[in-house]
Parts: structure tokens; C-alpha cells; sequence
């Protein structure tokens, strides 16, 4: 198991009664190092061993499925498209039976639907883990037409689910949750700077995430830029890889910021990354529950983020970090060089994060909770005070209340 994450597992005794452990298949419709796949390597490792067995499926090998077979679990390897071709829907459907499997878990939309085919074959229960913001009508369809349940990670996709008419009964939400006993503010909180040849006191803005357009890493270059004509010392530090690296290198160099913006690829050590920075900036254009945001939390960090999906779950709007309008990137550069320069809220404001994180998203509760479905679901049990359930009246009063809030 992952030293990181061995405090993290947790007991799930008391919602099994029977003596063999529950078969899980993971089909997974991406193999690379995102957050989704941060996402399984959590859960999968929290569950123990002799309550649950794991065989995965995934559409090609990587380093993250090699990862998975380091780990021990069977891992197989088959075309995962939107519109699944037939020798993968058998090959899923013989693997149910090799394995004795009791419930499909599947993650992204393609990976539904080809669990979703294979579980109507085998007469298996499907449950698909919804993690981003937006539920498609396409994943709809294949909802309603295989009676999946589905697990959203955020308020938005599970307002957007229950207004579509998939019964709450067939959905939960469970947000995302962080190690805090690894992502916490003890520690060197200088490691990044003294790397970068920073001084100590040099102020350090942060990106985490990969560099794509989703993520907004271009409106981060913009703020940056912003907030370095205004505090010409402050420096930033981008932890991450994608396709507009070479985009967001060439918007440095036209902003004269290749002094300043220091590109770290990813960060093996991403604690000691959140604990060096004064502030995290997360302009991602889309996301449901964000992992970066929460890991940034855990570690006493404050953010500036954008208003979007499942982020204003994350961030307390003026109490943990400030949300900013998703469409206006110069109201979030205002409110970064405003934080930067009052060290007393910026400060409080990353003590309120990290107590926070602590106390409302544990990675123990949360994939805790997850287990819980599985085994619901696969004892064939309908979800009734599942984290699912949500009070749509006060959904509805939350989401009016961040936006009155937001600034």
C-alpha cells in the first residue's frame, strides 16, 4: 500500500455482514496521471484487503497502470470509447464472471457506458462516479436506460442530475477528500523557495494542476502579469504538464515574466509545494471537487479561484480564499494583489482552509462513504440516508448565498 496514504484506511466491517469480500470492477475510461486517476489510486488504497478485491480495466497501459499492478490488483487493458465496440463489451462482461464481480465502478462517460452494456449482460449493478461538473445527455441516456447509480462530486452536477429526473434515490454526492495527515502546514515551509533561489520572505504565488485550457493556466500568465506590474518581487511558481506549455511559456516571454514564473513540471512532493506558497490562484474554467484546491487547504494555503461548479463547494467565499466572476480574470488579479498585500487576512484566511479541510473533507470519511454505495448498490439496497440525499431547498439557498457573496 502507499506509505502516504497507510493512516487513511479505513474499516468497513460494520456494512458487511457476509464473509467474502466484495468484487469490485474499476473501469476506468483514462489512464494518465490527472485528477481522476489521483482520485482512484485514493480510494483503492484505503480499502482493505480482506473486505474488498479490485480487478481494473483500463483503455491503454501507462505509468498509472503499472502503478495499479505495483499495488497488486489485476489490471486488463481494452479499446474504452463513447461508442464501445463489441469485443469490448464481451471482453467486460467475461471478465464479471471470471471474477466472481458484485458491482462495476466506472469513471468518465465512455467508461459508463461500456460498464453499463456489460453490467446489463452479466446482471450486475453499475455505479459511475461523476468527476466533473457537468452530467451530458449523453451519459444520461445511458443512465436511465441501464438504471446505473451515479456518484457526483459536487452540488452542481447533482442539482443538474436531479432536475434531468434520475430519482435521488440512484444518486449520491460525495466530495472529494485530502490526506490530512499528509497534507498538513507542518513542515519546511521554505523548501520551494530556497530551491528556485528565492529569499525567505520573497512572496510566492502558486498554479497546480495541469497546463490545459480547461484548467486556465493562460489566465493565470494574465493575473500574473497583473499583480507583477503592481508588486514587481512577487514570484510564481506553476506545479504541472499539458499541451499549452509552449503557450504558456510564449505569453511569459511577451509579459517579460520568465524572471518571475519559475515552471516546476510536476511536483513529486506536493505538500512541501502548497506549505511554500503565500497564495494558490485556481482559474480552472471547469471542475467539480477540486483535489489541488482542497490539497492547497489542508496545507494552510488561501485561494483565489474562480467561480465554477463544484469549486464554490471548496472555497468559503471571503473566509478560506475569494471566488471570483469565471468570465471577469481581472476582478480574480485584483483580488490576488489585495490578499498579497494584507499578510494578517491572507494568514487567517489559510488557518480557516486548513481547519476546514480537517474537519468537512477527510479522505477516510469520503471514500468511507464511497464504499458504502458500492456495497449498497451491489447488495441490490436502495439508497436511502446516502450522502446522496441532498435537501434541494438548501442547495438552491447555498448556491443564491455564494453568489450574493461573491465579489
Amino acid at each position: 500500500m502507499n506509505n502516504a496514504l497507510k493512516n487513511e484506511t479505513v474499516s468497513f466491517s460494520a456494512l458487511k455482514s457476509e464473509k467474502e469480500p466484495l468484487r469490485i470492477l474499476e473501469v476506468i475510461g483514462n489512464a494518465s496521471f490527472g485528477g481522476m486517476e489521483k482520485y482512484i489510486a485514493h480510494f483503492l488504497s484505503s480499502l482493505p484487503p480482506n473486505e474488498f478485491q479490485v480487478v481494473c480495466i483500463c483503455p491503454y497501459e501507462s505509468e498509472f497502470t503499472a502503478s495499479l499492478r505495483d499495488r497488486g490488483y489485476r489490471v486488463y487493458i481494452t479499446p474504452i470509447s463513447d461508442d464501445p465496440v463489441w469485443r469490448s463489451i464481451q471482453f467486460t462482461a467475461e471478465l464479471v464472471e471470471l471474477h466472481n464481480i458484485d458491482v462495476l465502478h466506472a469513471h468518465m462517460p465512455k467508461a459508463h457506458t461500456l460498464a453499463a452494456l456489460a453490467g446489463l449482460i452479466a446482471q450486475k449493478p453499475v455505479v459511475s462516479s461523476v468527476h466533473g461538473m457537468h452530467f451530458s445527455s449523453y451519459e444520461l441516456g445511458v443512465t436511465r436506460l441501464t438504471g446505473s447509480h451515479l456518484i457526483t462530486n459536487c452540488m452542481e452536477a447533482y442539482g443538474q442530475v436531479i432536475a434531468l429526473g434520475i430519482p435521488y434515490q440512484k444518486v449520491s454526492l460525495i466530495h472529494n477528500g485530502v490526506n490530512t495527515g499528509v497534507f498538513t502546514p507542518e513542515g519546511d515551509k521554505h523548501a520551494l523557495r530556497t530551491k528556485i533561489g528565492l529569499t525567505a520572505d520573497t512572496l510566492l504565488v502558486g498554479y497546480s494542476g495541469r497546463v490545459g485550457y480547461e484548467k486556465g493556466p493562460d489566465t493565470f500568465i494574465r493575473i500574473a502579469h497583473f499583480i507583477h506590474q503592481a508588486m514587481p518581487n512577487v514570484h510564481f511558481a506553476i506545479a504541472g504538464q499539458g499541451d499549452m506549455m509552449e503557450d504558456v511559456k510564449a505569453m511569459c516571454n511577451q509579459s517579460e515574466l520568465n524572471d518571475y514564473v519559475h515552471f516546476l513540471g510536476w511536483v513529486d512532493n506536493m505538500p512541501a509545494f502548497y506549505r511554500s506558497l503565500d497564495l494558490l490562484i485556481y482559474p480552472s474554467r471547469s471542475d467539480g471537487s477540486s483535489l489541488a484546491l482542497l490539497e492547497a487547504m489542508a496545507c494552510g494555503c488561501p485561494a483565489v479561484a474562480m467561480d465554477v461548479g463544484g469549486i464554490r463547494d471548496v472555497v468559503r467565499n471571503r473566509q478560506t480564499g475569494l471566488l471570483a466572476s469565471p468570465v471577469r480574470w481581472e476582478d480574480a488579479a485584483v483580488m490576488a494583489k489585495d490578499l498579497l498585500e494584507n499578510n494578517h487576512r491572507r494568514k487567517a484566511m489559510g488557518t480557516a482552509a486548513q481547519q476546514i479541510a480537517a474537519r468537512e473533507f477527510k479522505l477516510a470519511d469520503k471514500m468511507r462513504e464511497t464504499a458504502n454505495v458500492l456495497k449498497t448498490v451491489a447488495a441490490g439496497r436502495t439508497m436511502k440516508n446516502n450522502s446522496g440525499k441532498i435537501d434541494i431547498d438548501r442547495l438552491g439557498a447555498e448556491q443564491s448565498n455564494l453568489s450574493r457573496e461573491a465579489i
